[in-house]
């Protein structure tokens, strides 16, 4: 059973206090920081570019998982991966997804496709060998505090079952709605790498007690 990562989703943070926020998720003991860059295009809402994830850098040393909800993302991968541990892009704008997971690679980072609810597994199926992380999203991307769609679980065991075919190694994350009332079932169906947005980054809680929470849901 590998081990089950908590990823923090600065989405639903509140970004008039961001360094803050990121630094009680890196001493609450965060495994990782999830960083949703929003375009406006791919999905309605624009959040942040390059120069504010240049900024968290320097105010924690925990790993960046960016997520390009964007289009034409290999336009942007450049920009980004000076800062980041692990690049994902959509297969939903991303025709030539190989060519990009390669580039993401070559460039010095982890390599990740996202899927989104409405689109079927045999979209990433040829690309589930090249790649080091799946990022299965459960809910419609686009903006956070959203609640989970149960049925994509199923969709999380059926990745989890067809990378141990081809790519074992590979991390499958969750991302959307992820709460410590659901945590386990994410774990179960196969997830180790769990996004977390308004379940740590709650108004009037502590972000330490939130991922305490979450991890001990999590098993």
């Amino acid at each position: 059973m590998p081990t089950i990562k908590l990823a923090p989703s600065i989405l639903t943070a509140d970004f008039g206090r961001l360094a803050e926020e990121v630094r009680a998720a890196e001493a609450g003991g965060a495994d990782l920081l999830h960083l949703d860059v929003m375009d406006g295009r791919f999905v309605p809402s624009i959040t942040f570019g390059h120069t504010l994830v240049a900024a968290l850098r320097k105010e924690t040393s925990l790993p960046f998982d960016i997520h390009l909800m964007v289009v034409e993302p290999e336009r942007q991968v450049p920009f980004f991966i000076e800062f980041a541990d692990t690049v994902n892009v959509h297969i939903e704008v991303s025709p030539h997804i190989n060519r990009t997971l390669s580039e993401i690679r070559r460039l010095g980072a982890r390599c990740g496709v996202c899927i989104n609810p409405g689109t079927p597994l045999e979209a990433i199926e040829e690309s589930l060998a090249e790649v080091d992380q799946v990022m299965v999203m459960t809910i419609n991307p686009g903006w956070g505090g959203q609640r989970m769609i149960p049925a994509q679980l199923e969709k999380v065991r059926r990745i989890r079952s067809m990378l141990e075919a081809v790519n074992p190694r590979a991390d499958l994350m969750v991302d959307g709605g992820v709460k410590a009332s659901n945590a386990g079932q994410c774990v179960a169906a196969g997830a180790n790498i769990l996004v977390c947005g308004s379940s740590v980054f709650a108004p009037g809680t502590a972000v330490a007690a939130n991922l305490s929470a979450l991890r001990r849901a999590a098993g």
